[in-house]
């Protein structure tokens, strides 16, 4: 799809507008209590409706505009990066907490992480659709790291490791940073510097959550921008897709933040949609280099990522219903005493 330059700026600016109206709206600014406030569960749920009733709104917009296939390709990239969004999620909820983040300040926390993947997601488009224009045997490299990062998720649920294995508040960036700026101990609001003992000017912990979120940010762009590049090489669709899937994340941490630990099951599924986007691109490698394979079209990957998704998720909440389930059982036979031998009875 040709777009013009102002359509860009546009679509840029308009998204500037909303995270700025989303943050102006959550604070309150003009409410008789003052200062940041928690982010509440209901209002976190309306914003998530509003973000997704946005960006199925964009989707049906670019359908009238640019064909039935170009909005295909926009809801089969907006999914998964909707998905594997569910990754950035829990680990901002590892950071956040393992920095213990006051909860007035986690939604401005969240928006500036999300600013973050923006601008990294920005520039790994822009460099990756350059290089496609230039050599289309980058598929061949897309598609292996797809279906390597495929193994690397596979691997780990398999071996049954989790994300929290991984302390994200204490790497070799963090650690360096640490030693050639002076921290204060404690939080001083929501500011990243303050003026200590003497007029030393010192960076607070938030610096060091703002600094660990673009990290992480980096690290999943590597990855998510390969596996839409394979659904799609419109940068507009890339840059969108990804735009509208990070938009509501900031309110999905708020509704999900007490689910983490039911989605268990989603590595699954996202590994599953990573190697099937990874064969997809390979197939496309092939084909664009006069090999003549069958290509994957975008109404079979739409179907099938919106499957993988949906069976994941079901899955995941329901084996933590038997967890907890089973636990409720043990916990139960504990108290109780199994088998006779804790009846309350004397000894004879």
């Amino acid at each position: 799809m040709d777009v013009p330059f102002w359509v860009w700026a546009v679509t840029i600016g308009g998204i500037i507008l909303i995270l700025a109206a989303d943050l102006a709206i959550v604070d309150h600014p003009w409410s008789k209590k003052s200062g940041p406030k928690e982010f509440g569960v209901r209002q976190a749920a309306w914003w998530a409706l509003f973000y997704l009733l946005l960006a199925v709104a964009f989707g049906i917009g670019v359908g009238i505009v640019g064909g039935p296939t170009v909005a295909g390709e926009y809801f089969a990239g907006f999914l998964t990066e909707k998905s594997l969004s569910v990754d950035n999620l829990f680990i901002f909820y590892l950071i956040i907490t393992g920095f213990a983040v006051p909860r007035q300040y986690r939604h401005e926390v969240l928006l500036v992480g999300i600013v973050v993947a923006l601008i990294m997601r920005g520039i790994f488009i822009w460099i990756g659709a350059a290089a496609i224009n230039q050599w289309s045997e980058v598929f061949y490299l897309f598609a292996a790291l797809l279906i390597y990062t495929a193994y690397k998720i596979l691997k780990g649920q398999i071996k049954g490791e989790e994300a929290g294995a991984f302390d994200y508040t204490d790497n070799v960036f963090l650690r360096r940073v640490r030693k050639v700026i002076p921290f204060t101990d404690d939080y001083r609001g929501g500011a990243l510097f303050v003026r200590g003992e003497g007029g030393v000017r010192m960076a607070t912990p938030m610096l060091l959550v703002i600094l660990a979120i673009g990290v992480t940010d980096l690290v999943f762009a590597v990855d998510s921008i390969p596996a839409i590049f394979g659904l799609t090489q419109d940068a507009y669709i890339v840059f969108t897709a990804n735009a509208f899937a990070l938009m509501g994340l900031r309110q999905l941490y708020f509704l999900l933040a007490g689910l983490m630990d039911r989605l268990s099951q989603i590595g699954w599924g996202l590994s599953i949609i990573m190697l099937f986007i990874g064969v997809k691109m390979f197939l496309h490698a092939l084909h664009e280099n006069g090999v003549p394979v069958p290509e994957i079209g975008i109404g079979v990957s739409l179907v099938f990522i919106t499957s993988v998704m949906v069976i994941t998720i079901v899955a995941s909440l329901w084996a933590s219903k038997r967890q907890r389930a089973v636990a409720e059982t043990d916990e139960s036979g504990a108290a109780t005493g199994v088998g006779g031998e804790d009846r309350g009875e004397e000894p004879r």
